[in-house]
């Protein structure tokens, strides 16, 4: 059996007893109509929930939370709809908030995919809903969901909130950037710094982020202290003033950080409107959770103290075994920071939008792709800063991931990564690592394009899209394909993708590092590349079908351009013409927004990847029009009439390859 399966297995045996401990009926608040929060009379028994209450919103009714309440409600389970206010600040303590269908009302249940309810014929998705898409909480208001632990719950599971069949829509107001770059180098006892990008929407009392530009514990016998209890350079700081892309500073800065041509601190933003937090983050930390047949996205909002360390499946941002059954669900422009078990977990889940996020400070990996079965996944311009060394969580799928620091971390490469950046974390920038051990096989089943399952090793899986990522700080490697201790066969031995559909790594920036890359797998094409300050510029390379374009060294020791290496690569004259590479795999789509009926039109958003270049994208066979580079993201306004119920959208490429299983989404 495989290790996912057990793994899920393990899950659902908890769940049959986690279910069968259902609260009695008689000490229930439940709703009697669709009201407000604070309204007597929305409540069966004229009782406004109070502390410690447990609290159940019974299908059919919607209730808008308009409270700001300090009073912990122990469980409120969500079997309609519990929508947040946008015209005044919120804040709702609670033990477990969970949504589920029906009435049956339970304080466990967390690992549901056991007992996954179903919705019955016409049943309305029960939802959490904090603002929405088009409408979210406006810059002004805040709503804050603070999670508590309650005596009696599971201390391994709870706090929580969850979402089971239903529909978790966060949205809190948009930024223009949620990180961007210095514009000019910043000095120690600076009170002030500049950006290139526009923050003229960030506000006074927003906490951000510097980066390092400076590694820290130059490798030379040991790798200890880790930066979690060493010395750092990234720094935390309060806006007091935003003058265009100026922003003052509460305190003076400590370090200097540089802003010079290609290599630049990062600049970010973790404050949002919309908060998801632990309480106490000492006492019981807590997490949050998609499952299987859910909906809904999040964009804009915070997640902060969350996550249980050295606890499998407990993370601050959790999409567990969703399969391709969210297909549309999206993650942009998040803050997800000090987190105890990594930032964003995407565990066997297919075709997750994760754009614009910033990850600050995670004990393990920090965005994570969990048991190599994850494809079509779009990580795009996320900033992954401060991922610390972990530990081995019991009964993790795969065996060998040390959890050992990586900003970005993946057993199956058939993803897209493109325009991220990490920076400081303890071990890894980026880091592939899918290998055969004694109690781990790599073959496992992957979804096809065509949305069938087949048996496949995961190493032989090549990029949907690597490129214009960045790397800078790290103490040790920047950018890891396939390796990993011991080095080479046999913990390689030669598997990898093919050469004609090998590893594509374009304009890629690593700099002030250690190590540079260390690529292990066989067939691999760079493309331009730069590495800058680094003590090793390309380390330890298998060199089987790799050919390297463009690959610049600067202030890297000319003896350490490639160390360690077993032979060389390709003369560079030889590289393959990218456009005669076997093109067979068609673009993924996923459409992203759909807007409201507005004049018989309806905007529409979404988002393409390819390993080559998209042609055209149709929806409902109308041309919409790319707004960034090859379609990466895209928009259309749509005329429809009131009655028309289906978007279908597929994108094609220049190879003729044509998506064979569009996305098609249903209307109200």
């Amino acid at each position: 059996m495989k290790a996912s399966r057990i793994h899920g297995l393990t899950l659902a045996l908890l769940a049959i007893f986690y279910f069968s401990t259902s609260s009695s009926a008689d000490d229930v608040i439940r709703s009697a109509k669709s009201g407000p929060w604070s309204a007597a009379a929305t409540w069966q028994g004229g009782q406004v929930p109070a502390a410690g209450a447990k609290v159940l919103i019974r299908p059919g009714h919607t209730v808008i939370y308009d409270v700001a309440s300090q009073a912990a409600i122990r469980t409120v389970q969500i079997g309609g709809t519990l929508s947040f206010a946008r015209d005044r600040d919120t804040l709702l303590n609670v033990g477990i908030l969970r949504m589920a269908p029906g009435e049956t009302f339970s304080e466990e249940g967390f690992d549901c995919e056991a007992h996954l309810p179903k919705l019955a014929a016409g049943q309305t998705r029960p939802a959490l809903e904090i603002g929405t898409a088009e409408e979210p909480i406006p810059a002004g208001k805040k709503a804050t969901i603070r999670l508590v632990y309650c005596e009696g719950h599971n201390s391994e599971s709870c706090p929580a909130l969850v979402c089971c069949v239903g529909r978790m829509d966060l949205h809190g107001a948009p930024l223009v950037n949620t990180w961007t770059k210095l514009d000019k180098g910043a000095k120690a006892g600076d009170t002030a710094i500049t950006t290139l990008g526009s923050v003229g929407d960030w506000r006074v009392g927003d906490q951000i982020i510097i980066t390092a530009t400076t590694r820290q514990n130059k490798i030379k016998k040991t790798f200890e202290p880790t930066l979690r209890g060493g010395s750092v350079q990234t720094e935390e700081r309060l806006i007091t003033a935003v003058e265009g892309n100026k922003l003052r500073l509460d305190m003076p800065l400590a370090f200097d950080h540089t802003a010079e041509g290609d290599y630049r601190a990062d600049v970010a933003n973790l404050s949002r409107n919309v908060v998801i937090e632990s309480a106490d983050p000492t006492k019981a930390r807590g997490h949050t959770m998609y499952h299987a047949d859910s909906g809904g996205s999040i964009s804009y909002a915070e997640f902060r103290r969350l996550g249980k360390e050295n606890v499998l499946g407990r993370y601050s941002m959790h999409f567990h075994l969703v399969g391709d059954t969210m297909r549309g669900s999206s993650v942009v422009g998040a803050s997800i920071w000090d987190s105890g078990n990594r930032w964003i977990t995407i565990h066997g889940t297919n075709y997750l939008v994760v754009r614009d996020c910033v990850g600050y400070q995670s004990v393990g990996h920090g965005f994570f792709l969990e048991d190599g079965t994850e494809v079509f996944n779009f990580l795009d311009h996320n900033l992954a800063v401060q991922a610390y060394i972990g530990k081995t969580l019991p009964k993790q799928v795969l065996p060998y991931d040390k959890n050992d620091g990586s900003g970005f971390w993946w057993a199956n490469s058939h993803n897209t990564f493109t325009r991220n950046t990490a920076a400081e974390c303890d071990e890894y920038g980026y880091f592939f690592q899918a290998t055969k051990t004694a109690d781990f096989d790599p073959v496992l089943d992957v979804q096809q394009p065509d949305g069938s399952l087949a048996q496949v090793d995961i190493r032989t899986l090549p990029f949907v899209r690597f490129e214009d990522n960045e790397s800078h700080c790290q103490r040790r490697h920047s950018l890891n394909l396939g390796g990993g201790a011991p080095f080479g066969p046999p913990n390689v031995a030669g598997v990898g993708p093919d050469p004609n559909h090998p590893f594509i790594v374009r304009g890629t920036k690593l700099w002030n590092v250690h190590w540079g890359i260390n690529p292990i797998s066989p067939s691999v094409l760079i493309d331009s590349m730069l590495i800058h300050n680094a003590e090793y510029g390309v380390w330890r390379p298998e060199y089987k079908d790799h050919y390297y374009r463009g690959l610049s060294f600067s202030d890297v020791p000319e003896k350490n351009y490639y160390a360690f290496a077993s032979g060389k690569p390709n003369d560079e004259n030889q590289f393959p013409e990218t456009s005669k590479l076997r093109d067979d795999q068609p673009p993924i789509t996923v459409v992203t927004f759909v807007g409201s009926l507005k004049d018989g039109k309806r905007l529409i958003r979404g988002t393409v990847s390819d390993n080559g270049v998209v042609t055209g994208v149709a929806v409902n066979g109308k041309a919409a029009e790319a707004v960034r580079g090859n379609f990466a993201e895209w928009e259309i306004e749509l005329p429809l009439a009131a009655a028309d119920k289906k978007i279908t959208v597929l994108a094609t490429d220049a190879a003729g390859n044509v998506e064979p299983r569009p996305h098609v989404v249903l209307l109200p």
